[in-house]
């Protein structure tokens, strides 16, 4: 059971952030967000797995580049 929670938590640190983004910017609860994401990639057999894929990336990126912004360079 120890190796499940850790893998639970290593999906609900990385892999929802993208839910919880989209959830804020359209202003709708990221739990439905993540139930409209389920009900699609059943829908679509998986193909819009690969969107969250990219939107993942996409958003850890933009993460990473306001850090270095926010550091200061002397």
């Amino acid at each position: 059971m120890n190796l499940f929670n850790y893998f639970k938590e290593l999906l609900e640190r990385s892999a929802f952030g993208v839910c919880s983004y989209l959830g804020d910017r359209m202003g709708v609860a990221s739990s439905r967000v993540r139930l409209y994401f389920i009900y699609i990639s059943f829908a679509a057999l998986g193909s819009p797995i690969i969107i969250y894929l990219f939107a993942a990336f996409w958003l850890n990126l933009k993460r990473y580049i306001r850090n270095q912004r926010n550091v200061i360079w002397r």
